[in-house]
């Protein structure tokens, strides 16, 4: 079943995260993050259910931006439970996730992936996204990152 996600939900959303990030995000900050997130109305967090337990997760953010002139929306984080990939899951979620973006009024959706990810990129080409961008990112805490890692 998929769903809006809801407050019961976050234990479960920070599991999968934290899975998909190779590292424990600290819940307490995550949590707050969480509930913020679900009470505004530029986002959507769309979850997929199994036998009462969350195995999919994708966070959609909305917003106006100046250099398209148009409404986009950006995937911020995706993640499915890996006893369950391969299954259609991912494929399903993306097209509710288009769909939703849609109805929002939305004119593009748009996803980072970490380069390291080379599944997931073959996974967003295969369903019709395209790379058209590159996205440079700096740490703001005075420590410099040498190299690309998961996990950090």
């Amino acid at each position: 079943m998929y769903r809006k996600a809801g407050l019961d939900d976050c234990a479960q959303i920070h599991e999968l995260i934290c899975g998909m990030e190779q590292r424990e995000l600290p819940p307490a900050r995550f949590w707050e993050i969480y509930c913020d997130q679900l009470r505004s109305e530029r986002y959507y967090c769309l979850v997929r259910e199994h036998d009462g337990r969350v195995i999919g997760v994708l966070n959609l953010r909305f917003e106006e931006q100046l250099h398209h002139a148009e409404r986009i929306a950006e995937i911020m984080e995706f993640a499915v439970d890996p006893a369950f990939r391969n299954h259609g899951i991912g494929k399903d979620m993306l097209e509710n996730a288009c769909r939703i973006a849609r109805k929002h009024g939305c004119v593009q959706l748009e996803v980072a992936c970490n380069q390291l990810r080379k599944d997931t990129h073959r996974f967003y080409l295969r369903e019709g996204m395209h790379n058209f961008h590159f996205k440079f990112s700096k740490p703001l805490d005075g420590e410099d990152a040498a190299e690309n890692r998961l996990g950090r």
